[in-house]
């Protein structure tokens, strides 16, 4: 039996496992036709969220997943790398001139990596070596990351913190967290990157595109989760200090900062007061507009609130976030802000039960799918991280999560377990320690 905090609002099941497999097995709508370059993005969301509801082994036979594990390595450029999606491909017209227009790609490699992580490839088709001396190159002398490399050496992008997220995340599927050189590759500059991600904090507690712009949660969440990918987030009370470069200077200001991304404003309508009376409000009916004027009848709430009882904005039965100061509440931010919450640790200063109720009561729609806001259809971006944040606050009937990986604790242990990895990061060493150490104490008990 479910708990009690889940009989109120519930998540359609069957709704979702249909919608993505749609997705999966069909044509996209039309709209879907300007983000063909991202496509990778889209096989990740597609393969990721039915893991997450239990069924992607159901909805794959053998020979349709290695089909599509042959898609992701055709991707995958000479040199090392993914592009974002096949159109770039020149085949065999490949060549020294024309490559310059087929580059390895930080996003695209990010998705492809994770997407091959959950078909349960073993990455060993991956130019990993190549990747990671790829990736120093990717970085910028001030810390951050770019998006792609010019035949001249010069990082293309952005400088904001989603590259590095990516960079990072990339770094750590193919060789952990360890610093400094791996069998012969450089390491990035982890003590840099720390350093520009400190430079774009806020006033305010969160993370900005650059220093001195406005805090955003997409910015501030992809920030949190690469130093959380590279071991430098803060240390808790508890643990001795050390000299090492951590980023999130000021946490409970960081910490203020993403709670207070909840927000009653859940779309533009609710941010009106279009009557301006006092039937036209949170403490009489939920559909005021719908009703005459009740202000000679005294209503049950108005008794309450007349004898000094404490009572709840009806909003607050729903409660969104967003990701900025002052902007309506929409499924993605409950992600970017409710994830770096998680890594910090700090999850339980939110009340989960609201937002779970915004999400499946406000955004999730009958076809299955979350939409962006009230009343939208459904995309994969909104459906993916809406579906996410529900498996995130531990919903019956979903796997469990990575966040900031974007997928299954299944998937993800499926990485960690590759023998490679393994030998790589020191996991079998540590293993046999253990082991060994195991071993003498039942022979001492012995």
């Amino acid at each position: 039996m479910a708990p009690a905090s889940f009989e109120t609002s519930r998540l359609n099941h069957a709704r979702h496992v249909k919608y993505w497999r749609r997705n999966l097995k069909t044509l996209l709508p039309q709209y879907y036709t300007s983000n063909d370059s991202n496509r990778m993005l889209l096989a990740l969301f597609t393969v990721s969220a039915l893991d997450i509801l239990g069924d992607l082994d159901a909805a794959l036979s053998a020979e349709e997943r290695q089909d599509h594990i042959d898609w992701v390595y055709s991707c995958q450029v000479p040199e090392g790398g993914f592009r974002p999606w096949p159109g770039s491909d020149f085949g065999k017209l490949r060549n020294q001139e024309n490559k310059k227009w087929d580059p390895a790609h930080i996003p695209g490699t990010f998705f492809a990596l994770l997407t091959l992580v959950v078909l349960r490839d073993d990455l060993q088709k991956v130019k990993r070596r190549e990747i990671l001396e790829w990736l120093v190159k990717m970085q910028r002398p001030e810390g951050s990351f770019g998006e792609t490399l010019g035949s001249d050496g010069f990082v293309h992008g952005g400088h904001d913190s989603r590259f590095g997220y990516m960079a990072t995340a990339i770094r750590w599927i193919l060789r952990g967290n360890l610093e400094g050189s791996c069998e012969g590759v450089p390491d990035i500059d982890v003590d840099q990157f720390v350093t520009c991600v400190r430079a774009a904090e806020c006033y305010d507690g969160g993370i900005s595109e650059a220093p001195f712009s406005e805090a955003h949660g997409g910015f501030t969440c992809c920030a949190i989760a690469a130093l959380a990918f590279l071991d430098r987030l803060p240390l808790s009370p508890s643990q001795k200090p050390d000299r090492v470069i951590r980023g999130v200077s000021d946490v409970p200001k960081t910490l203020h900062w993403l709670v207070s991304r909840q927000t009653l404003t859940l779309d533009e309508d609710d941010g009106l007061d279009t009557y301006n009376d006092e039937t036209d409000s949170s403490e009489t009916c939920h559909d005021a507009h719908t009703f005459v004027k009740m202000g000679a009848y005294q209503s049950v709430q108005g008794n309450s609130n007349s004898k000094g009882r404490p009572h709840i904005h009806y909003e607050l039965e729903w409660v969104g976030m967003n990701g900025r100061c002052n902007k309506v509440a929409d499924t993605c931010y409950a992600y970017w802000s409710c994830v770096p919450l998680q890594l910090l640790g700090r999850l339980d200063i939110v009340d989960r039960q609201p937002i779970r109720k915004w999400l499946l009561d406000k955004t999730q729609h009958m076809v299955g799918g979350f939409g962006k806001v009230t009343g939208d259809p459904p995309d994969l971006y909104h459906s993916f991280l809406g579906l996410l944040v529900i498996a995130m606050f531990g919903e019956p009937g979903l796997e469990g999560v990575d966040p900031a990986l974007c997928i299954t604790n299944k998937a993800k242990k499926h990485l960690e377990s590759l023998s490679w990895r393994r030998r790589l990061t020191g996991m079998d060493d540590a293993q046999d320690e253990g082991i060994t150490l195991a071993a003498e104490r039942m022979h001492i008990q012995a």
